[in-house]
């Protein structure tokens, strides 16, 4: 590989959210950060570069995209993932949760109902009850270690609650799906007929494993209604998190208008000049190290994979077509969900997610992030066996 994913960077004393913050969180000092869904890995060297580049043009004044930006993200999402996007209806914003918050926020009206699918990311959950929405859940079904949509559950629920917006997940976080092409449809079928618009969350699509293809939910709707918006950002990606921008696909106008009326009510403009320059720079440039990343976080779930099959019998992986982010079922333990929290996160020292922070669905699961080098990930699981 031209890229070393093996070495390990100290992220300590750098205000790093996963690692510098383990006190305050209530975790041992010393425990090993596998939770928040960032990298342990080093961003493109051109993405790098482009950076320096600006920082040493010591001017950072208001700034909006230039054409070549919009070029880079048109030819990403084409090579990508086979998707003509029209970047005349992009709206940049500083992270996909705000947009999707926003988006809540436009289009629907206090104690209306917004429907999700746990167990789902929790920032989900939180954003609706935030801003006094009614929460529906529909329930995902763990069939055999693979999990599915009960669409039966999934239109009932709509139609006993009067929903006005669903939040897919596509890939899922946490428990790695990515829907297929028939499913996406039959998604999209039931919220057209029931008249509910869809924020289809879709900031992992650059990871999915051999055999699963990421579809993103425009292409299902081309030539259909367009009662929806995609959320996309490079942010997962390319490790740019802390850089905070994202690309929101927009195609209705009068939708467009209102999301970006909720962003004059906030008084959000211009995005983060550093999040243009890297987002540009990596959709450019970042190809080939991006190939190799997922090279190596297919390797380090074979690792994990092998590891627990040998050595925690049992814990059980649920298998995953996407992100680099694991669901693993701990339920054979018969802890309760606290029992389970303290086992892993102060007596192993691993800081994981709890399970059950994505919905009661949850409960019984942790969701450990893989992507750091493979040594990290063998302390912890040794961690792990030694308090099993």
């Amino acid at each position: 590989m031209k890229y070393n994913f093996d070495e390990i960077i100290n992220r300590y004393n750098t205000n790093s959210l996963k690692f510098d913050f383990a006190i305050q969180r209530k975790r041992p000092a010393d425990v090993i950060p596998l939770w928040v869904a960032d990298m342990d890995f080093a961003t493109v060297d051109a993405v790098k570069n482009a950076l320096v580049q600006k920082a040493n043009h010591g001017v950072f004044g208001y700034s909006e995209p230039l054409n070549d930006y919009f070029s880079a993200l048109s030819k990403w999402f084409k090579d990508k993932h086979d998707w003509d996007i029209d970047t005349s209806k992009v709206v940049l914003a500083c992270g996909v949760v705000f947009a999707i918050a926003a988006t809540i926020r436009a289009l629907t009206k206090e104690n209306d109902a917004v429907l999700i699918s746990q167990p789902v990311y929790y920032p989900f959950e939180e954003t609706i009850r935030v801003n006094n929405r009614k929460l529906v859940v529909n329930e995902l079904q763990n069939v055999n270690g693979h999990y599915e949509i009960d669409f039966k559950d999934f239109e009932q629920k709509i139609i006993d609650n009067d929903v006005k917006l669903f939040v897919l997940c596509n890939p899922h976080n946490p428990v790695g799906r990515v829907w297929t092409k028939e499913e996406l449809e039959k998604i999209a079928d039931i919220c057209e007929k029931h008249n509910v618009f869809v924020i289809s969350d879709e900031i992992h699509a650059d990871f999915t494993y051999e055999g699963f293809k990421h579809i993103p939910f425009a292409k299902i709707k081309q030539g259909r209604d367009d009662n929806f918006i995609v959320c996309t950002a490079p942010t997962k990606t390319f490790n740019l998190a802390g850089l905070h921008i994202s690309n929101i696909y927009i195609p209705n106008d009068n939708v467009r208008r209102l999301y970006k009326l909720e962003m004059d009510k906030v008084g959000y403009s211009q995005s983060n000049v550093m999040g243009i320059v890297a987002c540009q720079a990596a959709y450019e440039y970042g190809d080939g190290w991006l190939k190799e990343l997922k090279a190596y976080l297919k390797s380090n779930l074979d690792f994990v994979r092998d590891y627990i099959n040998e050595n925690l019998k049992d814990l059980s992986l649920v298998e995953p077509q996407g992100t680099y982010l694991l669901w693993i079922d701990c339920r054979n333990l018969g802890l309760t969900d606290r029992q389970l929290h303290n086992l892993i996160n102060i007596d192993a020292k691993v800081w994981v997610d709890d399970g059950y922070v994505f919905g009661a669905g949850g409960s019984g699961y942790i969701r450990i992030n893989i992507a750091c080098p493979k040594a990290i990930l063998l302390r912890a699981l040794n961690n792990i066996k030694s308090v099993l």
